[in-house]
């Protein structure tokens, strides 16, 4: 054995060689199996004290090292660990003592300095750890758990409300099922609380947010009554703000209230924010005195916005006026904490300053502080207008002293748009001189509120249809801002109605050019392509209308008439159809398309929505007629009657209506009542040639007596009539020629110029608009019997035209010329959807508890 023992030598460097093999005796695995060791465990043998004077220690050099042995071979087992200085597969160990570990006087054979082994690569990786242990498995589970929560509220962030209760749910299953594996194994004290707690509270909350109230009840209070989750009293704020929502408002009281005593004062504002809720609550059940006292002491604790705008409709409920006034000087004085205006303004021409202030001028915290601000003023203006009314004897006091408030705090732009707000209120009473004289004062103030008084004086006058003053003060209030959609599109207004259509056009692109989002002045600029005929850029303009205003009846109105001018007569029924699930019960549009379906020769279609619009609006004429029309077509005269009796009532004074039920009753078979209504009709109208015709015929076939009598008057009307056609004639003759001889004595004077004959609606060279007028079927009937190639030809000859069941020509009461029985029915107003929309002042947020402003109003239908 010693020949295996060397000792250091100075020329060998590899100090630590020999280290990192590896020795069988070490492998501790196969101690099981070794016989030896288990048999020195069992025995003495392993327990005996080491022989220490039989191993000298490695001190000694030079000599050979001896075992009490000799020469015989120890057994495997009680060469436990090798002797120093051993050879390990050939390499030899350096004795310690003779000289330093890691230091080598001779570098040979281009060895390096490598005390740490580093040059031997890297180490073999790390063994895995199994994961078929059971706490292992419920480590895997946990962390699922923890994914699933976290996946829920991102699911609840996107919107995805139905996927984030999914994961809420499978969360606290697999959170219950890891629960149970540490009760089976024996782990239940290394329950996760925490854990548990986090899938009940998120569970709940995704139920709260599908609205699945009583299951989130339910699942705040299995965590509230659990007395292991620390702080969960606070819990009861959310159940709480679920009885409000449930509008079970005592109950959210209650819960704030034991949820406000489990807070400590040292948690001020969140006790400030639960009072105030608790005020909310008493204002919705209407008792304003203990609603008043939670938020005095929040204005005098922690005064903000919102509580002082609640506290001032509690007094305006219990009409104190002193005590108004006192919360409106207190809303106007609550600090916004925020920055100025001017910080955001560049000092000075440093690059490096105005990079910075562009960089943050449209940052988020600019954007909070701004739209903090918005809701600051949007309140102020609220109140004013809500206490003005009620704070003074008169508004106009109560006005002027919310003005000079608000003049003294920081607020100081806010007085202006209060004065233009008293406009407002005194055009809502009806009050115009008083509306026009305040915001005349505007007139010498800055450009911005002057631009605004403006655009109103102009929407003012352009509906009192004084267009020079409308056009006047759209022509300052563009002055004071160009910029001014409002005013541009008033202006565009103005030259619409004197039917200069191109100019019109190009103020309406001017103001979309400022702001895209002016659907007044997008409406206006198809209205005006329509006027000019250019009907494709019309049908542009109100598809990109349409789908800024989805609900707009107007816009879907003139999208129907464009594609019935274009002769899309599918489109137009299309867009009528959406028209009428927005505004079912329009009896115009149900008339319209009920025109369209009798154009298109689908009767049963076009009866049904006459008869709607008939149901919602049993004046209009047109409809009247038509259903008259279409139930004698179909020999159905009882049913006529009703509506030629109800045509009768709206127009006493035309006397077709009566001859027309009277004929119907004929036509049914009923004489004498026939007889009853021409009697009636000639006692009104005595010179009513008609009546007295279907007299004698009827009093002939009937036998009767009056016969005579009623011919005799039948020819002195007859002669009455003659005699004061040919007086007509006559007087146009003598006329005419007068005028012939007034020309024929300028002929010697001047050449003869072909002069062009005069149109219907020309007087003295000037055109004269007539108003539009829609034919009766009596009067088509009329045309019909001149002119039967037209009527053949017309696609979708309207029913009312035809009136075939009336009787024939043949008869002499019924043989009577359409002039005399005159169906024409003028609409005094036209049609009502074709008149530009005006903009004014731009509607605000703060008008939310009144009506709406000027410049969002509609001209009158």
């Amino acid at each position: 054995m010693m020949e295996h023992v060397h000792l250091a030598a100075e020329e060998e460097d590899d100090l630590y060689s020999g280290y990192n093999d590896y020795n069988p005796t070490f492998d501790s695995e196969e101690l099981d199996n070794d016989v030896g060791f288990q048999q020195a465990v069992r025995t003495s043998h392993g327990r005996r004290p080491p022989m220490t004077a039989k191993f000298p220690g490695t001190a000694v050099g030079g000599r050979a090292l001896g075992t009490s042995f000799g020469s015989r071979m120890p057994m495997a087992s009680s060469m436990g660990r090798p002797m120093t200085g051993a050879v390990q597969d050939g390499a030899a160990r350096p004795m310690t003592a003779v000289r330093a570990a890691g230091y080598s006087s001779a570098m040979t054979r281009g060895s390096t300095f490598d005390p740490l082994g580093q040059s031997k690569g890297p180490a073999p990786p790390l063994e895995t750890k199994s994961e078929d242990t059971p706490e292992e498995k419920m480590k895997i589970l946990e962390r699922k758990v923890n994914d699933l929560i976290e996946e829920s509220c991102m699911a609840n962030s996107r919107g995805d409300l139905q996927l984030s209760l999914e994961k809420a749910k499978e969360a606290g299953r697999k959170e219950r099922a890891l629960v149970r594996q540490r009760e089976q194994t024996g782990t239940a004290d290394t329950i996760n609380l925490d854990l548990t707690y986090s899938v009940l509270f998120n569970l709940a909350n995704q139920y709260a947010n599908n609205d699945m109230y009583p299951e989130a009840l339910n699942t705040y209070q299995v965590i509230v009554k659990n007395k292991m989750f620390s702080n969960a009293g606070l819990l009861k704020v959310n159940m709480a703000n679920i009885y409000f929502k449930q509008k079970n408002y005592p109950k959210a009281i209650k819960f704030y209230r034991m949820a406000l005593d489990q807070i400590s004062n040292a948690h001020k504002e969140l006790r400030i924010k639960i009072m105030q809720n608790i005020g909310v609550v008493f204002i919705r059940i209407g008792k304003y005195s203990d609603a008043i006292t939670s938020l005095e002491h929040i204005m005098s604790e922690s005064p903000n916005i919102k509580t002082g705008y609640n506290l001032i409709l509690c007094y305006y409920a219990i009409g104190d006026r002193e005590r108004m006034k006192k919360a409106f000087q207190k809303l106007i004085s609550v600090p916004l904490g925020i920055d100025e205006e001017d910080k955001y303004t560049p000092p000075n021409d440093d690059p490096h300053t105005n990079l910075v202030i562009e960089a943050i001028k449209n940052d988020q915290l600019h954007q909070m502080e701004r739209e903090k601000k918005a809701m600051a003023e949007k309140f102020i203006m609220t109140a004013a207008k809500l206490i003005a009314p009620v704070i003074e004897t008169s508004f106009a006091a109560g006005f002027d002293w919310c003005v000079e408030m608000v003049k003294t705090s920081q607020y100081v732009e806010l007085a202006n748009d209060l004065e233009i707000n008293k406009a407002i209120t005194y055009l809502r009473q009806r009050d115009f001189n008083q509306a026009v004289e305040t915001l005349k004062m505007f007139e010498k103030k800055d450009s911005r509120v002057k631009s605004a008084a403006a655009t109103n004086l102009s929407f003012l006058y352009f509906l009192e249809k004084d267009f020079d003053q409308a056009d006047r003060y759209a022509d300052l209030a563009m002055v004071a801002d160009r910029y001014n959609p409002a005013a541009l599109t008033n202006k565009g207004n103005t030259v619409f109605v004197r039917h200069d259509y191109e100019k019109a056009a190009e103020f309406y692109k001017e103001s979309l050019r400022n702001d895209s989002s002016c659907t007044e002045a997008l409406y206006n600029l198809g209205l005006t392509y329509k006027k000019l005929g250019r009907l494709e850029e019309a049908l542009d303009c109100f598809l990109k209308l349409h789908a800024i205003l989805r609900n707009s009846a107007q816009v879907m109105y003139q999208l129907a008439s464009l594609y019935e001018m274009m002769e899309d007569t599918n489109q137009a029924i299309e867009w009528l159809m959406q028209l009428i699930s927005v505004t079912p019960t329009d009896p115009q549009a149900l008339a319209k398309l009920g025109e369209l379906y009798d154009s298109e020769g689908d009767k049963s279609q076009a009866f049904q929505y006459y008869y709607e619009s008939y149901r919602y609006f049993p004046s209009n004429m047109d409809v009247i007629e038509w259903l008259g029309a279409y139930y004698i077509d179909t020999q159905f005269c009882e049913k006529a009657i009703q509506y030629f009796e109800r045509a009768a009532l709206i127009q006493p004074t035309q006397v077709k209506w009566q001859l027309m039920v009277a004929s119907c009753y004929r036509r049914s078979g009923n004489y004498q009542k026939a007889l009853e209504t021409y009697k009636n009709i000639h006692r009104k109208f005595p010179e009513s040639i008609e009546c007295l015709r279907f007299l004698v015929r009827l009093c002939s076939d009937m036998g009767l007596k009056e016969v005579q009598d009623y011919a005799t008057k039948l020819k002195k009307v007859e002669k009455m009539k003659e005699k004061r056609e040919q007086r007509v004639k006559s007087g146009r003759e003598s006329s005419a020629r007068g005028r012939r001889e007034g020309s024929a004595s300028s002929v010697s004077s001047s050449p003869p110029v072909s002069t062009p004959p005069k149109r219907a609606n020309e007087v003295d060279g000037k055109t004269v608009s007539l108003p539009e007028t829609r034919h009766s079927p009596l009067q088509e009937q009329g045309r019909d019997s001149g002119h039967s190639s037209h009527g053949n030809s017309a696609k979708g000859e309207r029913l009312s035209a035809k009136l075939r069941a009336l009787p024939g020509s043949n008869e002499p009461y019924e043989a009577s010329s359409q002039r005399d029985i005159d169906a024409s029915y003028v609409d005094p107003l036209g049609p009502q959807m074709e008149r530009p929309k005006t903009a004014a002042k731009k509607r605000t947020e703060e008008d939310e508890f009144a009506d709406e402003e000027l410049g969002d109003d509609l001209l009158p239908e």
